[in-house]
């Protein structure tokens, strides 16, 4: 992209957007809030603002957007046949100048991405996907990621024992899921740094209201990562591998395969959802578990609790926080009339901590049982591919870190990510015992 289409471009999707929503905060718009409170100030506790979002009622019709928290509302939007994924451009000049200045290369909130795109598209894509990337050949890969866990506890050991302090995220929480990603996609090893490099730099992506040189860098990100990608795939064709993204390339429904653009476009998704959601998910865990003793020792004196921990991790503090989701034609939510071309915001996070679903829901508890009734993973035709994998690199990553450093602790210095959408640690210095 020339850079007058970059400027173009950040202007359209998140300069004006940006102003327009901290106007609107000023007066004290619940979403516009929420947007303002969560990017400025990353390690803040949403808590309070999601409850007064859910005292507001079922929808709140915001200056730019509706609102939505309550748990059977957000889960009725989601699974919703009078609604599709991701945001309409503006009418008028600003659509005809953000058409005009799209990118070239492939991001994960456009089609075809399998997060924009609807049926009969989104059908065939997922199709494909799902015969490929199966519970069972998630769980064919449990085994190889407890060898990955113990690999790189056994380099932290060396850390712990020459003293040093460790940045956990970096040491430990994103290693873990690009190695299993990585395998997954087939990538050699000597480009693996390369993949954990662009993912993470491409990771504020899905957010809004991105500073110039924030954007500048994330859109030049991901279009290495698009070219990277071209070449992966073209090498893989040559030369297929045991993987399972080899196996996608292969993958016919009636003959029909994914096509270049396609596959470029399911691998990028496989990579962001498997490796970003999931870095977050065991930062997030870490300091739960440490922030709240008596709950590690339940989980450690009864081990079979780690699956259910897993869940209320990912209830408690998500690693994706809301999405959003546009009206196609006149319907109605909550009971209320809501016109076609609406975006609505449905609050993840929101709806994790709903009183009427969860009890005591601003307790975090390992032994809560309907934890797994979040929504931490999306619902409906755009639930999580990589829900599964998430889960089982979450139970085998937690229980093995603690299992070795059964008496780690957290240093000062954890810092968030600065992220709106996606929430997680970007540092976690720990002392390993």
């Amino acid at each position: 992209m020339s850079l007058a289409k970059m400027a173009v471009r950040w202007g359209v999707t998140h300069a004006m957007p940006r102003a327009a929503l901290r106007r609107a905060a000023d007066t004290g718009d619940l979403q516009a809030r929420l947007f303002t409170e969560s990017a400025e100030t990353p390690t803040l506790d949403l808590t309070g603002l999601f409850d007064e979002i859910h005292a507001r009622g079922p929808i709140i019709r915001g200056k730019y957007s509706y609102l939505v928290s309550h748990h059977s509302v957000v889960r009725d939007v989601l699974t919703s046949q009078d609604v599709r994924a991701g945001v309409d451009n503006a009418d008028g000049v600003l659509g005809r100048l953000g058409t005009w200045s799209v990118s070239n290369h492939l991001h994960p909130v456009e089609p075809p991405s399998l997060l924009a795109t609807e049926p009969p598209e989104h059908t065939r894509y997922r199709k494909l996907v799902t015969r490929v990337f199966t519970a069972r050949a998630v769980e064919n890969l449990r085994t190889r990621t407890e060898e990955i866990a113990a690999d790189l506890l056994d380099a932290l050991e060396q850390r712990a024992r020459a003293g040093e302090e460790v940045d956990l995220v970096q040491a430990y929480c994103s290693l873990l899921p690009v190695t299993v990603i990585a395998e997954i996609l087939g990538v050699p090893d000597h480009e693996r740094h390369k993949v954990l490099t662009l993912g993470t730099a491409a990771a504020p992506s899905l957010d809004l209201g991105m500073p110039w040189r924030q954007f500048r860098d994330t859109d030049r990100a991901l279009g290495e990562f698009d070219a990277w990608l071209g070449d992966h795939l073209a090498a893989l064709k040559e030369n297929p591998g045991d993987n399972l993204l080899s196996k996608l390339v292969a993958a016919r429904e009636d003959g029909v395969g994914l096509n270049d653009k396609e596959l470029r476009a399911t691998a990028g998704l496989v990579l962001a959802a498997g490796f970003e959601t999931t870095v977050n998910l065991l930062g997030n865990g870490i300091a739960l578990l440490r922030e709240h003793p008596e709950q590690l020792d339940k989980v450690r004196q009864d081990p079979s609790l780690w699956a259910g921990t897993v869940d209320e991790v990912l209830r408690f503090d998500p690693p994706v926080l809301l999405t959003g989701r546009t009206t196609v034609r006149d319907t109605e939510i909550a009971g209320k009339p809501v016109r076609a071309g609406s975006l609505v915001t449905t609050l993840l996070a929101g709806a994790n901590r709903d009183p009427g679903v969860f009890d005591d829901p601003h307790t975090f508890d390992v032994t809560r049982p309907n934890a797994r009734e979040h929504i931490a993973f999306s619902s409906g035709r755009h639930y999580c591919l990589g829900a599964a994998l998430a889960r089982m690199e979450g139970e085998i990553g937690l229980r093995a870190l603690f299992d070795r450093f059964p008496d780690l602790s957290l240093r000062p210095g954890a810092a968030h990510r600065p992220t709106r959408i996606l929430r997680g640690y970007e540092k976690l210095p720990a002392r390993l015992t």
